[in-house]
C-alpha cells in the first residue's frame, strides 16, 4: 500500500465509564507533534462523567475531535465500539489509543515514518511501558518490548510462532498499535463475540487476524504508557478462576478461523494443537508434562536441601 507523506491517522478510543483518566488521554493526543490526525471518542453506554467529557473535547475541538455513541446509549462492548470508531473512521491509518494510557508526543509522527520507511507493512507494533508510577511515583515503569526480535518486519504466518498466546513472547500492547485502514477492513475488523470475560482476548483475536494475513513491523520504539491498575478485566479474571475458560474460548475461536481461513496445516495450526492438548486431552497433558514439572521441581529442592 502506498502511503502519502502526511497521511490522516485517526485515532480511536472507546470509553465506558473512565472519567478519572480519560481527559489525560486525550490530551496526550492533542500534544502530539504529528498534526494530522482525527480523533474519534466512542462512548460505550457510560454512566459516569466522561460522557460530559468527551462531548466537551468535541465541542471545542470540532472537525478534529469526533463523539459517537451506540443507538440508545446502550453498552455494547470493547469490539462493537472499536468497530464503530473505525467505520467512522475517515484516516488511511488507524491507531487505538485505550482510554487510561497515554502516549508520548512523538508516538504519531514515528510510526507514520515507518509506514513511509517499510514498503508493504499493514501493522506497526511498538513497546509499552508498564505504568506504575502514574499512581506511586516511588514504582518504575517497565518498558516491554514486543515478544520478538525487534526492528523488522515479519511476513503473514511468522509472528505467531513468537507471541502469547500461542508462544511465550510478549504481545503488544493496543495502544502501540498503528494499521493501514485497509488491512483493518479486510480484515473484518474486531470479533464482537468476545464481551464481558472474552474481553480478556479480544484483542488477541483481532491481532491473530492481522498476523496472519499481513506483514508487521515490530519497533524497538516505545511512545505509549500501558497504565497497570487494580480491578482490570486481566486481575478480574484471574481472580474469579475464569482464566482457563476465556483461553479456551480464544483457541477454540482461532481453530475455527484457521479452517475458515483454509490454513489447517499451517505452523499456526500445529502451535495451536499443542496448546489445546491441556484441554482437550487432560490426562494426557499432566502425565507429559504436569507430572514430569513436579517431580523436577522436588528433586531440585530435595538436591538443594543436601547441598546445605
Amino acid at each position: 500500500m502506498h502511503t502519502s507523506p502526511t497521511p490522516l491517522v485517526s485515532v480511536i478510543t472507546a470509553f465506558l465509564n473512565e472519567e478519572k483518566f480519560l481527559g489525560e488521554a486525550i490530551d496526550s493526543v492533542l500534544q502530539q507533534d504529528y498534526m494530522y490526525w482525527e480523533l474519534i471518542l466512542v462512548d460505550d453506554g457510560s454512566t459516569d462523567q466522561s460522557t460530559a467529557m468527551a462531548q466537551v473535547y468535541a465541542a471545542l475541538y470540532p472537525g478534529k475531535v469526533f463523539y459517537h455513541e451506540h443507538p440508545g446509549h446502550i453498552n455494547r462492548g470493547l469490539s462493537a465500539s472499536r468497530n464503530t470508531g473505525i467505520e467512522h473512521a475517515r484516516g488511511e491509518l488507524i491507531a487505538f489509543l485505550d482510554a487510561d494510557d497515554v502516549w508520548l508526543p512523538q508516538k504519531l509522527s514515528r510510526q507514520v515514518a515507518l509506514f513511509r520507511k517499510e514498503k508493504g507493512i499493514a501493522m506497526v507494533a511498538e513497546a509499552s511501558f508498564y505504568w506504575y508510577s502514574w499512581e506511586n511515583s516511588y514504582q518504575q515503569d517497565i518498558p516491554t518490548p514486543v515478544g520478538a526480535p525487534q526492528d523488522r518486519a515479519y511476513a503473514p504466518g511468522e509472528l505467531t510462532s513468537y507471541l502469547y498466546p500461542l508462544h511465550t513472547g510478549a504481545a503488544p500492547c493496543p495502544s502501540g498499535l498503528m494499521l493501514t485502514k485497509e488491512a483493518i477492513v479486510w480484515a473484518r475488523g474486531f470479533e464482537e463475540s468476545f464481551t464481558k470475560e472474552f474481553q480478556l482476548y479480544e484483542d488477541q483475536a483481532f491481532l491473530h487476524k492481522i498476523y496472519l494475513q499481513e506483514k508487521v513491523y515490530i519497533s524497538s520504539d516505545c511512545q505509549n504508557k500501558y497504565r497497570q491498575r487494580t480491578g482490570s478485566i486481566v486481575q478480574k479474571v484471574k481472580s474469579d478462576g475464569h482464566y482457563h475458560k476465556v483461553r479456551r474460548y480464544f483457541l477454540e475461536w482461532l481453530e475455527d478461523y484457521l479452517q475458515e481461513s483454509q490454513q489447517e496445516e499451517s505452523a499456526t495450526s500445529h502451535l495451536l494443537k499443542r496448546a489445546l492438548i491441556p484441554y482437550r486431552y487432560p490426562r494426557l497433558y499432566f502425565t507429559t508434562v504436569t507430572f514430569p514439572l513436579k517431580v523436577k521441581v522436588a528433586i531440585k529442592k530435595s538436591l538443594k536441601s543436601l547441598v546445605r
